[in-house]
């Protein structure tokens, strides 16, 4: 018979780092906080439980990453779309700033992307000095601010007035923050906008639409970014370095081609061919060529 007090399934892994050192900690009903310590360096981010549930392993997406860099880490998991807009998990930071638990480490680096992105934003003012990166981050979802962004309706009754509420705002304590996003795509670009302050440096990922992390993550840059910001080394001009590598992504190629298309930029659409087939083996982008020059080229 089963015990009716084990814990779920899907938590012993996490519970079982956290019984050596780390933690494990349930905040209220539909968020945890994982710990696992290594050196003090420490990367924070947040995460969809439903997401960790799919992994083999059962551990935050950046566990195994910072486990063989020697880094700790602290990943918030949240039941559905709660955009982690929970007194509980206030009270978690609240805690942590009050304890002086993310003083102790030498350097802090808060990830997310969307609306991960949002929290990292918001809860990283707890952690004066830390380096963010933020991959097309949320700035609110208030209506009376961003009553334009139709993503996430279901979230808009959430109350983004109260603490940790502005996300902009609460990036004031951070020594840099790396706002990746692509400035076509008019949501994020608009809540890039809200996020201009003198300590963001935005970082333009262009024809990468709403899939702006999976297109880091197929490039395999993020970890390299990630790398660099714990190491207090990370620049714009190593970001448009390692973006460089777009002009060999898949994804990358195949949305520049169908928006010279689109536009009906012939030209463009020539010269994007000739490049491609220069440096990779594409039939696809041959063919294109051959249909656009007559065969000719």
């Amino acid at each position: 018979m089963s015990d009716p007090n084990a814990p779920p399934e899907w938590q012993r892994a996490m519970l079982s780092i956290a019984e050596g050192d780390g933690d494990f900690l349930p905040l209220g009903d539909r968020h945890y906080a994982f710990f696992a310590e290594e050196r003090p360096l420490l990367l924070v981010t947040f995460e969809d439980a439903a997401a960790l549930r799919e992994r083999p392993d059962n551990l935050p997406e950046f566990y195994q990453m910072a486990r063989a860099r020697g880094w700790s880490l602290l990943t918030v998991l949240s039941e559905g779309e709660s955009w982690w807009r929970d007194p509980a998990v206030f009270r978690y930071f609240d805690r942590l700033a009050d304890d002086g638990f993310l003083e102790d480490f030498d350097r802090v680096v808060f990830y997310g992307a969307g609306p991960s992105g949002y929290a990292a934003a918001a809860y990283s003012i707890t952690a004066p000095g830390a380096e963010l990166v933020l991959v097309a981050p949320r700035a609110t979802l208030d209506p009376a601010l961003a009553g334009w962004d139709e993503r996430h309706r279901s979230a808009r009754r959430l109350n983004f007035r109260s603490r940790y509420g502005y996300a902009p705002d609460m990036t004031e304590s951070a020594s840099r923050v790396w706002l990746i996003h692509d400035p076509l795509h008019r949501p994020d670009a608009m809540h890039a906008a809200l996020f201009q302050r003198p300590w963001v440096t935005p970082l333009r990922a262009r024809y990468t639409g709403e899939g702006t992390e999976d297109t880091l993550k197929e490039m395999r840059i993020l970890d390299r970014i990630l790398e660099a910001a714990m190491e207090g080394k990370f620049s714009a001009e190593y970001f448009s370095w390692l973006w460089r590598g777009r002009r060999s992504n898949g994804s990358y190629l195949r949305t520049i081609l169908a928006a010279a298309r689109l536009q009906g930029r012939r030209r463009r659409e020539i010269m994007i061919c000739r490049s491609v087939t220069s440096r990779l083996n594409a039939p696809r982008y041959a063919r294109r060529l051959a249909e656009l020059t007559g065969g000719y080229d």
